[in-house]
């Protein structure tokens, strides 16, 4: 048996220690929303602030889900048109989406008067201002 040189075995310890653990902690799966499983916002009918259920629903700075489970397409878009679903069939769920931290209110732009709101962090939901808010003053 040969002997193995010794810049070989030399070598050999500092790639092996190059791999060893830094000592580091390092989370298995992200820790961001992004990786959460979204809340989920069921469309319920054409009823004003009932027509979105929970509302409001505690998820500033999550990820949102639209479920509809009505018998007519409806399009969920937050009240500053930062975010549109698009149509949402009868029985389909939309694409996940990024809530605003600070929360916002949303309305469904094929049927006035659904409304609904995400309250943010804080636990509160924002003040509605605008052709989109409740008239019996609810946000």
């Amino acid at each position: 048996m040969r002997p193995i040189p010794r810049a070989g075995v030399i070598a050999g310890l500092v790639i092996l220690s190059a791999c060893g653990g830094g000592g580091g902690s390092y989370p298995t799966t992200p820790s961001n929303s992004a990786t959460a499983t979204p809340v989920t916002i069921s469309i319920t009918s054409q009823n004003g602030t009932q027509s979105f259920s929970p509302n409001p629903a505690t998820a500033g700075g999550m990820m949102v889900v639209f479920k509809n489970n009505d018998s007519v397409t409806h399009r969920v878009v937050l009240n500053d048109a930062s975010l549109d679903t698009g149509d949402i069939a009868p029985g389909a769920t939309s694409r996940a989406l990024q809530m605003p931290s600070s929360g916002t209110n949303y309305h469904c732009a094929l049927h006035a008067g659904m409304v609904g709101a995400i309250a943010g962090t804080s636990g509160q939901a924002p003040t509605c201002e605008g052709p989109y808010c409740d008239p019996g003053g609810y946000y």
